[in-house]
């Protein structure tokens, strides 16, 4: 690490010693949150919020929400397929999904659409920024967020005409091509337009086969109309397409990027959203919103289980296994949003008030070799739910923030195998926040908060009865934090210490059972543990240090544990640390300006090592990755020579543990997923 100071420390003297500094021009942009209730500014929200923006997102030539997502303190995420479809927040989220049902702890909401539990959606072109809500959202998201949201949102119309192209190389065979425009489209109306391919060799090489099977071929197309409908009736209407056919071919017995598959699988979705956003604003005590979404994503995961070729070793098994899901959802929202003249309590207090709707409808059809038929289930789920919040300003300084939300979730299982439920349950989220204002541009605040999540049930493999459901889970938030523009607001800071107990916590765990002919059936399925507390701290800042030099950082501890808690294998975890709950993170970067149109940057970024699982005791390690770029700009034309992990760091994104090598008889050790090697490329962006 110090060698990281070092360097920026050598970049920052020969220019910034040589400058004039004009205090005014290096003002931190204040940072826009679209996600609340309001459009508001960061340092405004009292919550621990993370923007990772634009030029974060074209500097690291990011595809996927992955690829930034570890520059947000206490931000996680597995993959286990192409891409990484599951995030965990402060220690909590899921890391996979096979048969069984599923209700997310940790929110991903891509233009208004849920898209929770398929996060391999996330694909980052044309997106403005990325919003990540750190802690329980219960009254504004309710029961898919309870560790906290990851909300993307796309890029406005613009009023004037604009268009650009994106081009991009790099290794691995990997190609890209974008394009964007936007104007207007009437006297009312602008519209904008983006679309992009990008494909990819994959990290990986089926020896047997002699074929990248983990190829990548991704595809997104956006479209958004926004204007005035009406006088005071403003319309705002969005449209995707995502469509992801990707190989899947990422594990091997010896833990190596060379696979022996004979039939390798496939990570494939297509998605297809349309959300509206309908404000009248002609009322003169309050804003009335309609917002409406549709998602219909079809998706398919299918592996090779014993992951190599057939004639392998004379005691090998051979099999695959097939899940296509097809998952529609809708959602509609009734907001009224309080305005100036509409205070109430002597012109004190802000309020909203909403009425919430969604219905997901989940069918499963599974292939698998050793089932005799193939597996079908039908999930439909429906959550309704009636929020509402003030915000009392006591004094100059001081506000009271109160915020309660009820809902009413229940569900419809069938399957194939005669199982059935029905469950009903009516779960509360809320908060309270005391707000003080020491000084212009500057935040404390002190909340407690409760999230909720939803029980549910298992419904894979031989699981006994008593492992069948699984009860809610609910969680109290206290956090202290301070937000705040410091340094004649040449550096913006956000600051959160948090404590969260948790009750019936909800835990992924798992069963090995062996087969007649000797092979491993793998069950995962969900169990209530006890209790557990979460605890640690939150840090990210942003330094002008000078016209042509900026720094950032972040940095989360984390601490996990849980509390009486006997897991699968009869193993005692009491105290034990959580899964995929690094006690570390951290990420420091630079952008220097090293003449008029040339600029280089420099990012390193790391975690600790953690728990894979709650069933077993593997670990990934600790580990650093380097990130740089150097671009130069003429015009309308930006050309940027990008690395990710150039120093080929190894670190791992999966773990599972079994026994699945007939050359030691099926002993039980432990596999892992690689993440990303070392990436090199370059990206000619042409905006006009």
């Amino acid at each position: 690490m110090r060698r990281i100071f070092i360097v920026f420390f050598c970049f920052y003297l020969p220019f910034d010693s040589v400058l004039a500094i004009d205090e005014d021009a290096l003002a931190v942009e204040e940072i826009i949150v679209r996600a609340d209730y309001r459009l508001s500014e960061l340092n405004d929200i009292p919550s621990s919020l993370i923007v990772l923006d634009e030029n974060l997102i074209q500097n690291r030539n990011a595809q996927h929400l992955e690829e930034v997502l570890l520059n947000a303190p206490n931000v996680n995420f597995s993959s286990g397929s192409s891409r990484s479809r599951f995030y965990q927040i402060r220690g909590i989220g899921e890391r996979g999904q096979f048969s069984e049902p599923l209700n997310s702890s940790v929110g991903v909401i891509i233009d208004g659409i849920d898209f929770s539990g398929i996060g391999n959606a996330a694909m980052l072109y044309d997106i403005d920024q990325v919003e990540v809500f750190l802690g329980p959202q219960g009254t504004r998201y309710g029961s898919n967020a309870l560790a906290g949201l990851i909300n993307l949102q796309s890029r406005a119309p613009t009023p004037d005409l604009s268009y650009g192209l994106k081009f991009e190389t790099a290794d691995y065979n990997s190609n890209g091509l974008g394009g964007y425009i936007s104007g207007p489209l009437s006297e009312r109306f602008n519209y904008r337009f983006s679309a992009q391919k990008i494909s990819s060799d994959g990290f990986s090489v089926n020896q047997f086969l002699d074929d990248e099977t983990n190829a990548r071929d991704e595809r997104v197309i956006r479209g958004k109309i926004s204007g005035e409908l009406f006088n005071d009736v403003e319309l705002e209407l969005t449209a995707s397409k995502i469509k992801l056919s990707n190989g899947y071919d990422a594990f091997s017995l010896d833990n190596e990027r060379e696979t022996q598959s004979d039939e390798p699988g496939s990570d494939k979705q297509d998605s297809e959203l349309l959300s509206a956003n309908i404000e009248i604003s002609r009322f003169e005590k309050f804003t009335f919103n309609t917002l409406l979404g549709y998602g219909d994503s079809r998706t398919q995961y299918s592996y090779d289980e014993d992951w190599v070729f057939d004639g392998f070793h004379p005691w090998g098994y051979s099999s695959t296994d097939e899940y296509n899901r097809d998952r529609r959802t809708g959602s509609t929202e009734f907001r009224i949003t309080s305005s100036e003249a509409g205070r109430i309590f002597s012109d004190t207090t802000d309020w909203v008030f909403g009425l919430y709707s969604l219905r997901q409808e989940v069918n499963l059809e599974r292939i698998y070799t050793f089932l005799s038929e193939n597996f079908t289930s039908r999930y439909n789920t429906r959550r309704f739910a009636v929020y509402g919040e003030t915000e009392t300003r006591l004094n100059d300084n001081w506000s009271l923030t109160l915020g309660m939300r009820g809902e009413r979730f229940s569900a419809d299982y069938q399957d194939s195998r005669a199982v059935n439920f029905s469950p009903t349950e009516n779960l509360v989220g809320g908060k309270i926040t005391l707000t003080h204002n020491p000084g212009p541009n500057s935040l404390i605040y002190t909340t407690i908060s409760r999230g909720y999540k939803t029980g549910g049930f298992n419904t894979d493999g031989t699981l006994d009865s008593d492992l069948r459901d699984f009860n809610s889970e609910g969680l109290i938030n206290y956090e202290l934090g301070f937000k705040g523009m410091l340094m004649e607001n040449r550096m913006q800071t956000q600051l959160a210490l948090f404590f969260m107990d948790r009750d019936d916590v909800q835990v992924s765990s798992s069963v090995v059972r062996t087969r007649p002919d000797g092979s491993s059936e793998f069950i995962d399925y969900i169990g209530n543990a006890a209790t557990g507390s979460n605890y640690g701290l939150e840090f990210s800042g942003d330094f002008r240090a000078s016209e042509r030099t900026s720094f950032y950082a972040s940095l989360g501890l984390l601490k996990t544990r849980y509390d009486n808690f006997i897991n699968s294998a009869g193993d005692n975890l009491d105290g034990r640390e959580q899964a995929h709950a690094p006690s570390y993170q951290y990420s420091l970067g630079m952008d220097l300006q090293l003449w008029e149109n040339t600029e280089f940057g420099l990012n390193v970024l790391g975690k600790d090592s953690f728990y894979f699982s709650d069933s077993h005791g593997i670990q990934s390690d600790a580990f650093n990755l380097i990130n740089t770029h150097l671009s130069y700009s003429w015009e309308d034309w930006k050309l940027i020579l990008w690395g990710r992990n150039i120093s080929n760091e190894d670190y791992f994104v999966r773990g599972f543990y079994f026994g699945n090598d007939p050359r030691d008889n099926y002993l039980s050790k432990g596999y892992t997923q690689l993440g990303e090697p070392a990436r090199l490329g370059v990206t000619l962006n042409f905006n006009f």
